[in-house]
């Protein structure tokens, strides 16, 4: 049992980042109708650029997050506007070609900017973990949580509670008829975008310090990210973040009772048999965001 809640500690861990990143890709999927296969390089971007801060500016840890989840922000507003926008009513085929051009880029401009060698963030915690009752928990691992719960539970507050949030939804259920009501679909689109990869560049941020930063690390986070989104369902907030923490768990207890070779697997297994038995999602219920 001691062990059992161990894995699940640590599948939480790794399942709230996983959540930021799906909930950000399925509002930029579902709300633009834009695979976004950039995804990934946003959150290494948001490693990178933690790792920028406090190596180069000397800045505090945690304005260093704040500092890492505002260039995504920013640059995900500059792709919409420069990228996407002149393309909207254009196929989805060419603004998938156009985001794994931007993938391409922005991964190979993370290589020349910081090498190819990985990246050991520093932190301010100790490397003593805490002990809670059956469970220890290392501070840096638990400040991942809460952070990531809090962020996921801001975005909530926005989509539910704010202006901007009320003209996303009904950009998302309808958008000829938003905009005939006054809602500005550009700017919609471009804070969507922004939002997205802020979101994502605050789980590369949160992660790195974890692990190592380095610059394929988006790739397989890219992939994490669409399996949420299969695992919550299309627009669907609480889906996402239930299938981020769902997947974080699922492959925490794949290595922890199988093997740790098999930690991503377990996590596709599970998404080629919801795709096969539920392809709408595990939490899929009317296509909207909520």
């Amino acid at each position: 049992m001691d062990q059992l809640l161990q894995h699940l500690v640590n599948g939480l861990v790794l399942g709230g980042t996983y959540a930021l990143l799906g909930i950000g890709l399925t509002l930029i999927f579902g709300l633009m109708n834009v695979v976004n296969f950039a995804h990934g390089e946003f959150y290494t971007l948001g490693a990178y650029v933690a790792f920028a801060a406090l190596g180069w500016a000397g800045v505090d840890f945690f304005v260093a997050v704040l500092a890492a989840i505002a260039a995504g922000a920013a640059l995900g507003w500059v792709c919409e506007v420069t990228l996407l926008r002149p393309l909207r009513g254009e196929s989805i085929d060419t603004t998938m070609l156009v985001m794994i051009g931007v993938w391409i880029v922005m991964q190979n401009a993370e290589l020349l900017a910081w090498g190819g060698v990985a990246k050991s963030i520093p932190h301010p915690f100790p490397t003593a973990p805490l002990v809670l009752g059956p469970v220890a928990i290392a501070p840096l691992r638990l400040f991942v949580l809460v952070l990531a719960a809090a962020l996921i539970a801001a975005s909530w507050l926005l989509i539910q509670k704010t202006k901007l949030g009320r003209a996303m939804r009904a950009t998302f259920q309808d958008r000829d008829t938003a905009a005939l009501m006054g809602v500005g679909i550009g700017r919609i689109h471009a804070a969507t975008f922004a939002l997205g990869s802020g979101l994502a560049a605050a789980a590369g941020a949160l992660l790195g310090p974890v692990f190592l930063a380095y610059p394929s690390m988006g790739d397989l986070a890219s992939l994490k990210a669409f399996c949420v989104v299969i695992l919550g369902g299309l627009g669907n907030l609480p889906g996402a973040t239930l299938g981020g923490l769902l997947l974080g768990i699922a492959e925490e207890f794949g290595a922890g009772y199988i093997s740790s070779g098999y930690r991503d697997a377990v996590g596709f297994v599970i998404i080629i048999l919801v795709l096969l038995f539920r392809p709408s999602g595990l939490f899929a219920r009317q296509e909207r965001i909520a």
